[in-house]
């Protein structure tokens, strides 16, 4: 039986249909946007009720603030260390989960499970476990003869201490798409490649990556999206941007100068930058995975 299949050609229909999406989209999308711009060129006081124009004036004091620099280099360390870190672990836990046979789901739910956490019970479960004098791995940590695990007042081992627990909650996360893409491999190849003797990390790095190479273009441009904005609560709840800006994030200090020195202006001009420093690297990232990325004949 042939259907009569017609095209959708009532405008009035498809405004009111469209109309909620639209609705949510100016709320709380667009009109928070052009708020936040302009904003951006005002000095505020109070939360927003008094301001000054001053033009691009919160932009030029960024380019010029020592400590805005220092939360620049920061943050793109630390997006690169949680980005590398996290897909590396979990691409070779994803392997390993991917050729066991005997309980395969419990070993899946236990790699998985702290991405079910929300980031403050992570935040605050780790800053127990890790608190350098009350943490019970810190305990063991400094059994070890000359170690001394004082991360709440040593800069680089906070940021260190920081970069470890965002990778920790956010491997959940990439093996569930790698162990999908890893099952999506046809298992004649992987089985062609033991024939011939390879190995099974060799099998992973020459047969597997290549294949799965368009799951771990989207997993980089999740995990940067990730660092550079949803570590916001473990930076808060741990380390809260020290010792001596060692971790202050950008999304923390954007979060500092607005509700707690009172300067919407200054951080609507840094919420700017963000969004322009995030929006060159998602566009990079995909560029290069269309071109690098293996995507079958």
């Amino acid at each position: 039986m042939v259907r009569d299949i017609r095209a959708f050609d009532d405008s009035r229909a498809a405004a009111v249909f469209l109309a909620p999406t639209l609705a949510v989209l100016v709320l709380f999308l667009y009109y928070p946007s052009f708020e936040t711009f302009r904003l951006s060129l005002y000095e505020t006081l109070l939360l927003g009720q008094q301001t000054t124009f001053v033009g691009l004036d919160n932009f030029v004091t960024l380019a010029t603030s020592p400590e805005y620099h220092n939360s620049l280099f920061v943050s793109f360390a630390f997006a690169a260390v949680v980005v590398v870190g996290s897909l590396t672990i979990a691409l070779f836990v994803a392997y390993q989960l991917y050729r066991v046979d005997k309980w395969r789901s419990i070993y899946l739910v236990a790699a998985i499970w702290p991405y079910a956490l929300p980031p403050a019970v992570a935040a605050t479960v780790l800053l127990f476990l890790l608190h350098p004098n009350l943490g019970v791995i810190t305990h063991y940590i400094e059994m070890i003869p000359g170690v001394e695990f004082d991360w709440f007042t040593n800069g680089p081992l906070a940021f260190g201490v920081l970069a470890v627990v965002a990778i920790w909650k956010q491997l959940g996360y990439n093996i569930v798409f790698l162990l999908a893409a890893l099952h999506n491999v046809p298992e004649s190849l992987a089985e062609t490649s033991r024939l011939d003797g390879v190995g099974s990390l060799t099998m992973l790095r020459e047969v597997y990556v290549p294949l799965i190479s368009p799951t771990l273009g989207f997993l980089v441009v999740m995990d940067t999206i990730y660092a550079f904005f949803a570590t916001f609560p473990l930076v808060d709840l741990m380390t809260s941007g020290g010792p001596n800006g060692a971790t202050n994030l950008l999304i923390f200090k954007l979060y500092r100068d607005a509700f707690e020195f009172n300067s919407l202006g200054l951080a609507s001009a840094e919420s700017i930058v963000l969004f322009g420093i995030v929006s060159i690297l998602m566009l990079a990232q995909l560029k290069l995975t269309g071109e690098y990325a293996h995507y079958g004949a």
